[in-house]
C-alpha cells in the first residue's frame, strides 16, 4: 500500500490506497502557457477563423458594476451572425449537440439558438493558473479514479489524458472561491405558468475559513448551504452539504432541516440520482452545477475535441433589465435573450457502470476549453433514449475574474416541461465574493438559527 498525499489549498490529507494513475511529464506541462493557456484551452484559433486565438480574455474592471451587484455587457453592439432555427439546422448540424437538435425538432417554431461572434472572454487569477501548472505534475487519480492525491486548489489537471480527468476538472475547476449568492429557480407547467422559488446559496472552500484547521477538516473540499426564503411554505428549509474530494471513501455528507418539523435529519438522499431541492422531479441531486458529486457510477470515455456552438457571454440573459416573466416561457427559456457562439468543447461519454443504479444510463458531456465548465449535457434513459437537455449560460465576470453559470437549464423532451435555475435578474446584490465564514455555521448544529422565518 502506497501513502498518497490530498492537498487542496493548504488543506492536507493522508490517504490509503493502492495504485496512482501518474500526472504528465514536465515537458508536457510546460506547454502551459505557451501552445497552452494557462489552464489547458489551445491558444490558437481555428483554421477557419471562426474562433479567435485567446489572449487572455476580459481584462479586471471593477468599475463596470452596478449599483445592484450586475456587471455590465462588455459587447453591447454586437448582433447576431446567423441564427439556427428547425429549419435550417442541417447545415451546421456537425457543430451542434444531439440535445441541441432534439430541442429544434421538439419545439421547431420556438427554439432556435441566435449566433455571436466568438469571444473568448475567459480569465482568471494568476494565483489560479500557477495552482494549475502546480496540479499539472502532481496532481494524481487515486481509488480508482475516485479520489486526487496532491491537488491544489483549482483545475485538477489543465492536460488531462482521459474523461475522468476531464470530468474532474469540471468538478475542481474554479468559481471564484468562497461565494455566497441570491438565485431564483422555477419550474414552468407546459403553458408556461410557473412560481418561483428563491434561495440563498453558500459555497465555502475549507481552506479560505477563518479558523481553518486541516487536521480538523480532512478530505472536506467545500461546505454548501442552501436555504429557501420563498415561497411561504418552504421558506426556512435548509440545506447543509460537506463535499468531499474522495466520496467513495468518504461519501458526501447531507443534513435537512426542516422549518415546520423543527428537526434536522441526515439527507443520504442528497447524491447521484436522489431528488433535487424544490425541482418537481425535474433534476436530480448530481444535475445540480450541470454535474457534481462521485464519478465513480459511470465509465468515461474521452471522444476528443469538437467544435460546438455553445451558450457563452450571457450579459443579456442575466440583465437586471430582464424580468422573470422576460426570460420563462412555455417549453424553454426566451430564447431570443440568449447568445450562442462557437468553441471548442471537450466531449466524454459517460455509461453507467454494469451493477449501478441511476435513472441515467448514459451522459453527453460537452465541456468548454477556456473554462473547464460542462456548457451542454445530453441525458438518456435506461433503454438508451435522449430524455432531458441541459444548457448552461456562461459568463465572464471580469470585476472578479470567475467564469460562472449565469443560469442553468434542464430541458425534459417527454413531459415536455423543464427546470431553470440560478436566476437573479430580479434580485439586488445577488453575489458576494471572498465570503467570509468560519467552521460553526456549517454543522448540523446550526442549521436551526439557519433556518428562522
Amino acid at each position: 500500500m502506497k501513502k498518497l498525499i490530498l492537498t487542496t489549498g493548504a488543506l492536507t490529507l493522508t490517504l490509503l490506497a493502492s495504485a496512482t494513475m501518474a500526472a504528465v511529464a514536465p515537458a508536457e506541462a510546460a506547454r502551459l502557457g505557451d501552445t497552452l493557456t494557462p489552464i489547458g484551452a489551445e491558444k490558437a484559433g481555428n483554421a477557419a477563423g471562426t474562433i479567435p486565438a485567446w489572449t487572455g480574455g476580459l481584462a479586471v474592471d471593477a468599475g463596470s458594476v452596478n449599483a445592484d451587484g450586475f456587471v455590465a455587457d462588455p459587447f453591447p453592439q454586437d448582433k447576431p451572425k446567423f441564427v439556427i432555427t428547425a429549419q435550417n439546422y442541417e447545415q451546421y448540424q456537425e457543430n451542434l449537440a444531439p440535445g441541441q437538435i432534439a430541442m429544434l425538432k421538439r419545439y421547431p417554431d420556438t427554439y432556435r439558438l441566435p449566433v455571436y461572434e466568438t469571444r473568448r472572454t475567459a480569465a482568471m487569477p494568476s494565483s489560479i493558473y500557477e495552482a494549475a501548472a502546480r496540479n499539472a505534475t502532481q496532481t494524481k487519480l487515486v481509488r480508482g479514479g475516485n479520489g486526487l492525491e496532491s491537488f491544489n486548489t483549482a483545475i485538477a489537471f489543465p492536460v488531462p489524458k482521459d474523461g475522468l480527468e476531464v470530468i474532474w476538472n469540471h468538478i475542481t475547476r474554479y468559481r471564484g472561491g468562497s461565494a455566497r449568492r441570491v438565485v431564483a429557480q422555477a419550474t414552468p407547467q407546459v403553458n408556461g405558468d410557473y412560481s418561483l422559488v428563491k434561495f440563498v446559496d453558500e459555497v465555502v472552500y475549507t481552506n479560505t475559513l477563518k479558523d481553518f484547521d486541516p487536521a480538523k477538516h480532512g478530505n472536506i473540499l467545500f461546505y454548501f448551504k442552501q436555504q429557501v426564503t420563498e415561497p411561504s411554505r418552504l421558506a426556512g428549509n435548509v440545506l447543509l452539504v460537506h463535499e468531499t474530494l474522495d466520496q467513495v471513501k468518504e461519501p458526501r455528507m447531507a443534513w435537512i432541516y426542516n422549518a415546520g418539523q423543527r428537526r434536522v435529519r441526515r439527507a443520504p438522499q442528497v447524491a447521484y440520482d436522489g431528488p433535487g431541492t424544490a425541482a418537481d422531479g425535474l433534476r436530480t441531486a448530481d444535475n445540480l452545477d450541470m454535474f457534481n458529486g462521485a464519478p465513480d457510477r459511470y465509465d468515461w470515455k474521452l471522444i476528443g475535441k469538437k467544435e460546438l456552438y455553445i451558450p457563452y457571454n450571457a450579459y443579456r440573459l442575466d440583465s437586471p433589465t430582464v424580468k422573470y416573466d422576460d426570460i420563462i416561457q412555455a417549453g424553454h427559456i426566451n430564447q431570443d435573450l440568449t447568445r450562442y457562439e462557437l468553441h471548442r468543447v471537450w466531449e466524454v461519454e459517460a455509461t453507467l457502470k454494469k451493477g449501478e443504479r441511476h435513472i441515467y444510463g448514459k451522459r453527453h458531456f460537452f465541456i468548454d476549453e477556456d473554462t473547464w465548465q460542462a456548457a451542454v449535457i445530453d441525458h438518456y434513459d435506461g433503454r438508451g433514449t435522449l430524455w432531458r437537455v441541459a444548457e448552461a449560460h456562461a459568463q465572464q465576470f471580469y470585476n472578479v475574474q470567475v467564469p460562472l453559470y449565469s443560469m442553468e437549464t434542464l430541458y425534459d423532451l417527454v413531459s415536455g416541461r423543464y427546470l431553470v435555475m440560478g436566476m437573479k435578474n430580479e434580485e439586488k446584490n445577488p453575489y458576494t465574493y471572498n465570503y467570509e465564514a468560519n467552521s460553526n455555521q456549517y454543522t448540523p448544529a446550526a442549521l436551526r438559527n439557519s433556518g428562522v422565518r
